[in-house]
């Protein structure tokens, strides 16, 4: 399979810095550290110095990998240069920002104030840091070095020391590579020119292309498109008491339960992909007050006409406050949520835009009771800007999400209505006990491609087209 890694390009520029030289204007430096564990920033790269000026333009550019299913935090630090050593604790420090490689990305530039070490505003001084797409071609034994306009395509066995050797090479129009897909990818013969006139030679494989678009997840996140981030909670009697400390809803003196973990790990992630920050959660399975009818889609604030928590703290906040005021019951019903978020993923694409794609995260401790109707549901949403994931807590029999996680075949609705594309992720939360940054690559992994490929299926380009430079050739392979 030929995939495409992505990079990200980031410019640094600052403006009003403080003046900490007497006799001349400062002459700054931004170091970068990355935190991709938690806990442990580590020193990226500099720019170069520039001297004497509080309002520096930096040449040198720092090329980062990017991974979508993990929060890369970032911290860019600007000093003013008053010595030759390397060491930047004997400089004076004008300021710095923290944030995520995310957030930069989804809003392809951005300017913020310098603060403190102790977060305080630095008083003068803003720092503006600027975001391009750089396509990456390396993969694991091969690579794709050429396609261009002719779609020529030169298929390499990748050398760390750089000296690759060519398996071979293909030629195809685009709408020849544009017809493979996940069931039937279109395939090329890989021909290597040295090797064709042997008498018993065939060919040196077989490319096999799945899928074949223009633009890149990051194409369409930095032109514009919005991720719109729903959850759903189950709220079932088979949870057990919250009171209990054996209740999976049981939050621990520390904060703690399986379901909070799960909201943490993939919210974190999500979050830096919508400019509101306002998410709806819903619950599903209990009795709701005030008259106590068993609901499958409740608001967890119980305000229907404004279902919205703000940002991840807000979920979790909701999560604690309504907790206590429902009495867990059941079934177990997917579909009224499902179907709610696929509602508005129909509108939005009505709208015949790449501007909106919407994502429903699903905690559930059980087997669902309406089974039928999830498969009819996920079928029909397969055909919307939407996708699923499901996180299963407990120690329950999980081998029912497992079929609606079609990653082999596509699934089938109990009519026989076959789905477009596989758009559910699903994983139990117990492979991943303790390690929510594994969680969250885990169930975020395949979104990328989603979204791209939905909107490349449909032909659309990202909604800020012109801000997106159009490159002569790009061909997302796989």
């Amino acid at each position: 399979m030929i995939t495409f890694g992505q990079q990200v390009e980031l410019t640094i520029s600052c403006e009003k810095l403080m003046d900490m030289d007497v006799f001349s204007k400062s002459d700054p430096l931004c170091a970068l550290y990355i935190n991709t564990s938690g806990s442990q920033w580590y020193e990226f790269g500099r720019t170069e110095m520039i001297l004497n000026s509080l309002n520096p333009k930096f040449a040198k550019k720092f090329v980062i990998d990017y991974y979508f299913e993990i929060v890369q935090r970032l911290k860019f630090c600007v000093y003013d240069i008053d010595n030759n050593t390397y060491d930047l604790s004997d400089d004076d420090f004008l300021g710095e920002l923290e944030c995520t490689l995310g957030q930069i990305v989804s809003n392809r530039q951005m300017t913020r104030p310098l603060l403190l070490k102790d977060k305080r505003p630095a008083g003068h001084g803003t720092i503006t840091i600027s975001a391009e797409e750089i396509t990456d071609t390396r993969v694991a034994d091969f690579e794709v070095l050429a396609c261009r306009l002719d779609k020529k395509v030169d298929c390499y066995d990748h050398h760390v020391s750089g000296s690759h050797d060519l398996i071979g090479s293909f030629k195809a129009t685009l709408a020849e590579m544009q017809v493979g897909t996940h069931i039937s990818p279109a395939e090329f013969e890989c021909i290597n020119p040295k090797k064709q006139n042997k008498k018993d030679y065939k060919n040196s494989g077989v490319i096999c292309i799945k899928r074949c678009q223009e633009y890149t997840f990051l194409d369409y996140i930095m032109g514009g498109c919005q991720i719109h981030f729903t959850i759903a909670i189950d709220f079932t009697g088979s949870n057990g008491d919250p009171i209990s400390p054996q209740s999976l809803h049981y939050i621990s003196p520390e904060g703690y339960n399986e379901y909070l973990a799960a909201i943490w790990a993939v919210g974190n992630v999500i979050q830096d992909y919508n400019s509101s920050k306002m998410f709806p959660v819903f619950g599903f399975g209990a009795q709701v007050p005030p008259t106590w009818q068993v609901s499958h889609e409740f608001p967890i604030n119980f305000n229907p006409a404004n279902p919205f928590c703000e940002g991840i703290e807000g979920v979790v906040h909701a999560y604690r406050q309504c907790l206590p005021q429902l009495k867990l019951w059941g079934p177990t019903n997917f579909s009224p949520v499902i179907n709610h978020v696929a509602c508005f993923a129909r509108q939005a694409i009505q709208q015949n835009m790449a501007s909106h794609y919407f994502v429903l995260l699903i905690i559930t401790d059980g087997v669902i009771t309406d089974m039928d109707q999830t498969r009819t549901a996920i079928v029909a949403a397969s055909r919307l800007p939407m996708s699923i994931i499901i996180v299963g807590v407990g120690g329950a029999d999980f081998s029912a999400m497992e079929f609606l996680d079609s990653d082999d075949r596509l699934l089938h609705s109990p009519t026989g209505d076959l789905a477009s594309r596989d758009i559910v992720q699903f994983v139990p939360f117990r492979n991943f006990q303790g390690n929510s940054v594994a969680l969250a690559q885990s169930v975020l992994a395949e979104l990328p491609d989603q979204v791209a490929s939905f909107f490349s299926s449909y032909k659309l380009k990202p909604p800020n087209f012109s801000s997106v430079a159009e490159p002569p050739y790009k061909d997302g392979l796989s």
